[in-house]
């Protein structure tokens, strides 16, 4: 795809709140998106998206319109150059393929953003204001909704599921999750 998204930071930054940089790997996305199904009409958010491995991979294999959220100007940079790059090798995508340089809880979230993608990013405390972002946001424009968490805190699910209306649609296990059960993504629907 022309990208390089590798690498973790070692520390996190300015705050307890936000959680260092680390790419979903290859591997796992593939058996995400084995059972999970993206159209091409997604309007997909990666919160916390660093360089953007999840924008390029759903936009590469599925079309899918993809908008990546990053706090760090660094990593956000990075994602740029990514798309510059990416964008010269494949000239259909051209479009679909946007970054934010915000924090997750200012991001504007679009009537047409159906799916949100979590891979730990943050405190409960950010999570909750993101939610609740997203719910606001259905209630002007109503839609099917999706939220999708990967290695999923326990704090994220027990807000999830005690104080939101969404509800569990699928739970989807990697290879590893016989030696550690939060190897898997979670994906919460709201009707």
């Amino acid at each position: 795809m022309s990208i390089h998204t590798g690498g973790y930071q070692k520390e996190s930054n300015r705050s307890y709140h936000y959680h260092p940089y680390e790419p979903t790997q290859y591997s796992a996305l593939e058996v995400l998106f084995d059972s999970y199904e993206l159209k091409s009409s997604d309007h997909m958010v990666d919160f916390g998206c660093g360089k953007g491995r999840l924008n390029f991979f759903a936009n590469y294999f599925y079309q899918a319109h993809v908008t990546g959220v990053e706090m760090d100007p660094t990593f956000y940079q990075i994602a740029i150059e990514n798309q510059s790059s990416y964008r010269i090798k494949n000239k259909q995508s051209n479009d679909k393929i946007h970054f934010h340089c915000c924090l997750a809880e200012d991001y504007h979230i679009d009537r047409l953003d159906n799916r949100f993608y979590f891979f730990n990013p943050f405190s409960k405390e950010i999570f909750m204001n993101v939610v609740n972002n997203i719910l606001r946001s259905v209630e002007v424009s109503e839609r099917e909704v999706d939220l999708i968490v990967y290695y999923p805190s326990d704090d994220y699910i027990f807000y999830l599921e005690n104080d939101t209306v969404f509800k569990l649609k699928e739970e989807i296990r990697l290879p590893g999750y016989k030696d550690d059960s939060y190897e898997r993504f979670l994906i919460y629907r709201l009707n």
